[in-house]
This record gives C-alpha cells, sequence and structure tokens, in this order.
C-alpha cells in the first residue's frame, strides 16, 4: 500500500507527500487514520511562517522532533483503527479506534503506550477532537475557577469554546465570551456562556472580573484583558503567539493591582499540581468530557486528506466561516 503525509513546504504552501509507513516491528502496532483535526492556531502559524526559529516543535511528542524549518511535517491530533500488530503485541489491539498524536498521514506506526484507546463507539472525527478538549482540561485546571467568580473568556476558536463548555460547570457568577465573530459567539452560548460581548465592546461591558483565560491567539488582547480584571486577579494565557508582537501596557493598573499573569501550556502540568496530577489523570479527565462536547457544533468542515492544501487556504483566508477543520481518509 502506498501511504501519504501532509509536508508544508514553504510560507502557505502543503503537499501531499507519499511516505512510507510499512509494517510495525515486534513491539508496535499500525493504525490506519480515519480522521485528523487541524489546528487553525498553532498550524496556522506554521502555514504562516510565524514560529520562532529558535523553538523545538515539540520535545514531549516523539513524533515531532527537530525544529520549525520547512520541509515539515506537523500536526497532533489523529484517530484511526489499529489495522496490524507486532508480535510481541496484543492482539486485541487489532480493530480497536485509538488516538495518536502524530502528523496528518494515511496511516502510521507507534507502541501501544503512545496512543490513547478510545471509548467504543467513539466517532473518528470526534476522536480527533481530544487533544483540544485535553488542552481544555489543562487550561481549567491552572485557571482553577472558584465558587462564585466573575470569569472572562477571550477567544471562541476550538479552545476557546471547549474551555468555555468546562468552565459552565463550575458555580461560576457569571462566564462572558469576547469574540469579533457573531457565528462563534452565537456557539459559545449554546456551550454554556452567560453572555458574549465584541472586542470593541468588552472594555465598557466587562470589569472587575476574578479570571481571565486569553485564548485569542493575538497578544494585543491582553491589554483587554488586563482592562477587564480587578484588584488581585487572574489572567491565564494559553495562546501561543508564535513569532508575533504587539505592545502591551504593563506600566497602569497591571502593576498596582498586583495581577497574576499565568503561561497554561498543555505539554507539561504546573509544578503546582503534581503531587496529584500526571499527564495519564489529566488524559482520563479529558475522554470523559470528549462526548460532553457538542462536536457537530465545533466541526464546521470535513474535507478530504488529498484535499488537504484547501483545507489550509479556507482557515488562511476565510477563518471567519471555520470553526473545527477536520481531514478525513477512506477506510484501506
Amino acid at each position: 500500500m502506498t501511504d501519504a503525509a501532509l509536508a508544508f513546504t514553504g510560507p502557505k504552501a502543503v503537499e501531499v507527500r507519499e511516505a512510507d509507513v510499512g509494517d510495525p516491528t515486534a513491539d508496535e502496532l499500525r493504525v490506519d487514520t480515519r480522521a485528523s483535526a487541524i489546528s487553525a492556531g498553532t498550524e496556522l502559524l506554521v502555514y504562516r511562517d510565524q514560529t520562532p526559529s529558535d523553538v523545538p516543535v515539540d520535545e514531549t511528542l516523539d513524533a515531532l522532533d527537530g525544529e520549525f524549518s520547512y520541509p515539515l511535517r506537523y500536526g497532533y491530533a489523529a484517530s484511526g483503527v489499529v489495522d496490524a500488530v507486532g508480535e510481541d503485541v496484543d492482539a486485541d489491539w487489532l480493530g480497536r479506534s485509538v488516538f495518536g498524536f502524530v502528523p496528518h498521514q494515511t496511516r502510521f506506526v507507534a507502541e501501544p503506550d503512545d496512543v490513547v484507546a478510545l471509548p467504543d463507539g467513539t466517532e473518528p472525527a470526534v476522536g480527533a477532537l481530544l487533544p483540544s478538549v485535553e488542552t481544555a482540561t489543562n487550561l481549567v485546571l491552572d485557571a482553577a475557577p472558584r465558587l462564585g467568580e466573575r470569569v472572562v473568556v477571550f477567544g471562541a476558536g476550538v479552545i476557546g469554546l471547549c474551555v468555555t463548555r468546562l468552565l459552565a460547570s463550575f458555580p461560576l457568577s457569571s462566564l462572558v465570551v469576547v469574540d469579533p465573530v457573531e457565528r462563534r459567539r452565537d456557539l459559545a452560548v449554546g456551550m454554556g456562556a452567560d453572555r458574549t460581548e465584541t472586542p470593541k465592546a468588552v472594555g465598557d461591558a466587562v470589569s472587575d472580573a476574578d479570571l481571565a483565560i486569553e485564548l485569542s491567539g493575538r497578544p494585543s488582547t491582553l491589554d483587554d484583558a488586563i482592562g477587564a480584571v480587578g484588584y488581585d486577579s487572574r489572567i491565564v494565557v494559553g495562546s501561543w503567539y508564535g513569532a508575533k508582537r504587539a505592545p502591551v501596557d504593563l506600566g497602569g493598573r497591571f502593576h498596582r493591582d498586583r495581577i497574576d499573569l499565568i503561561s497554561s501550556q498543555v505539554s507539561t502540568i504546573s509544578p503546582s499540581l503534581r503531587g496529584r496530577w500526571d499527564r495519564e489523570r489529566r488524559m482520563d479527565e479529558a475522554l470523559g468530557w470528549l462526548d460532553r462536547i457538542d462536536a457537530d457544533a465545533l466541526i464546521t468542515h470535513r474535507i478530504p486528506f488529498e484535499r488537504a492544501p484547501e483545507a489550509y487556504e479556507l482557515l488562511d483566508a476565510r477563518s471567519d466561516d471555520a470553526v473545527q477543520v477536520i481531514l478525513e481518509y477512506g477506510e484501506s
């Protein structure tokens, strides 16, 4: 069988190239990919050549090694079905639906410990949303929302909407979501937001929040977050801005109001939580939420893998039209 993989070959250029996956070794299994999710945040930075040159791709994932330089295979949200196992792997893996943190490609091999068994009956496209739900879980753990708090989420992309869904389960005083796109604001209400605002209106509509979570992908939004929170408040930054820069006003209220600015990144767990939490526990929690996220609302486009360049052109030029784009693969 001839396999294929997606490669970023230059700024705003992707190709579907032939790949040699082969048979699994004795301690590996092979997965026939059925769906993979495009990260509109991180992958667009790669597509637009906005990643910093001195940052490793991801030191915690074996499938993503090296630096951000072209050509690059990238992606970390693939789900599929195990179609072959090595001689030392339990045959019960055959036919199981699994998830892998691997680039977009038709098949891949991995050791059993490097894939996640999905709940029975999980649709492949839903399984591909697992890293978004895991990231949202990590963000909420880092944010540590408390009883009766006023919370504002900046950004209603996939991660922002997943965070909103999780936060809606807490006994908050209010949950406000800020986004410039009406469609995304409507989705945020469906995920449990009490109300939504546009970035232009947020300065007059939101103040003295206890907690803000910044997920817009725009560094200038930090100014809006500082303006929206009160004394001794917290701002959790889950966006990765890559090489993008913007001036942020840290000379006014930020300093005197003792506002905490917290970085949240899913590759690691906060040191303050590691006594009770590890990656396995966090993943189990995310799996428990996977079927409680409205995947049909999040997934706006399903595009065949062989037409993957169209998916990135869509996200780059018409980001308002798309929320979650899924690449779909035919069965082998």
